[in-house]
């Protein structure tokens, strides 16, 4: 097990610094309880691609990464458990080398397992659930060091899935899966918000995975990221308007291509297309902020008109927004609790001062339709707002409680916000 003591970390951003007084990586599940155990507050660390301070601590955090990284596939059950610390691009490789896949992939292959479910992440899709929905199972250190396995359908499961960290620190998951399938990427350049608005349950739903970039600049136009089964049709050079791309494209323009994963068309492995990047590079760490709302998917009209309603004061500190669709879900805290949700999410420029009075405007602007901020990201939103779009809170803060009656695993944002 490896330990450092009095170490300066920061998140994947750079715009939190840790207060950790000592950040432990066991080796074993066995070290790991002794970690948990021994420490009077602590804190699971996923790839801190977190920008707020949701993994912070005064006391002592630990990383999963550490742990042996087993991938083990029970084909009768369609399900593989993983390791909390591996990473979704090293589980999709070994994945589609025994034949599964994953039903949905994040933008980035390179956050934990654990660290996504954890806080609710997603991938796009009218008909996908975000990450979390994936999970069977999952086994944890509870605060007094006993290993405990949740099953779904069990009471508590629930609630334990998408739980920022607040019950115990998670050694394993199991995830269901399928066969493995391929996916032809194509990108569309210049879909105008009126052509969006007026045909959003087809644009939307036109592919397997669907995600639409804009910098929020007018007259706003969308490009359109369209995910597609290999043996869905192929796509028309012009839709709506827009015309498909004849060269790859970053979301960020400027940006080099080679980052991204392979376009035009070109058939590939799910892993391989359903991310936007590739697992070998790691695009824009620390040259970045990133929020992210989610409203419910019957006023994605309204959310999309109030933001263009402000892309004045948006798109100065914008590096690149991205629309995607989340499907409903039961998981207590996930941000597609029980509605099916539209994600608008913005890529910031690094500057926490300008940025800020944007991201509350933004929150204005949204406050009326309910919109829920993403766990891991920047968002301003008072804890009594967001408490209140959560019906299944009381619930979820009753479960903490028995499962770290000292508040262990708490720290100032759980404590301000459950």
């Amino acid at each position: 097990m490896r330990e450092n003591a009095a170490v300066t970390m920061t998140n994947w951003a750079g715009n939190v610094t840790f207060r950790a007084r000592r950040v432990h990586t066991p080796s074993s599940v066995d070290d790991l309880r002794k970690v948990v155990t021994g420490a009077d507050r602590i804190r699971p660390l996923g790839t801190a691609h977190s920008f707020n301070r949701i993994a912070d601590t005064d006391g002592d955090l630990v990383s999963v990464a550490g742990l042996p990284p087993t991938m083990t596939v029970d084909a009768g059950a369609a399900t593989v458990t993983v390791a909390a610390g591996v990473r979704y691009g090293e589980l999709a490789t070994h994945l589609h080398g025994a034949g599964f896949a994953l039903h949905n992939m994040g933008s980035l292959p390179h956050i934990s397992v654990a660290g996504a479910c954890a806080t609710g992440t997603h991938g796009s899709g009218i008909g996908n659930g975000n990450l979390a929905t994936a999970v069977s199972a999952l086994t944890l250190v509870t605060p007094d060091g006993e290993l405990v396995r949740l099953a779904r359908g069990e009471d508590d499961f629930a609630g334990a899935v998408v739980a920022l960290g607040a019950l115990g620190v998670v050694t394993d998951l199991t995830l269901d899966v399928r066969p493995t399938f391929d996916v032809r990427q194509y990108v569309y350049d210049g879909l105008s918000l009126p052509a969006l608005l007026d045909n959003l349950g087809e644009v939307l739903g036109a592919g397997y995975s669907v995600c639409l970039f804009t910098g929020w600049t007018g007259p706003t136009t969308f490009q359109v990221w369209l995910k597609r089964r290999f043996d869905e049709p192929l796509p028309p050079l012009d839709w709506l308007g827009a015309s498909l791309a004849d060269s790859p494209r970053h979301p960020v323009p400027g940006m080099p291509t080679a980052h991204c994963t392979e376009q035009l068309g070109v058939p590939g492995p799910w892993h391989l297309r359903l991310p936007h990047f590739r697992l070998e590079f790691t695009p824009s760490s620390g040259e970045e902020l990133q929020s992210e709302y989610f409203v419910p998917l019957d006023r994605a009209t309204e959310a999309l008109t109030a933001i263009d309603d402000i892309r004045d004061r948006v798109a100065p500190v914008l590096q690149t927004s991205e629309v995607r669709t989340i499907a409903a879900d039961d998981l207590w805290l996930s941000p597609a609790h029980d509605r099916d949700s539209l994600a608008i999410h913005f890529t910031w420029i690094a500057d926490t001062d300008a940025v800020t009075p944007v991201v509350e405007a933004v929150e204005e602007r949204l406050a009326p339709l309910r919109a829920r901020p993403h766990w891991g990201k920047l968002f301003r939103m008072a804890p009594g707002a967001v408490a209140s779009l959560y019906p299944r809170r009381d619930e979820f803060i009753a479960l903490a409680r028995r499962y770290d009656p000292a508040r262990r695993l708490r720290n100032e944002m759980l404590e301000e916000y459950l």
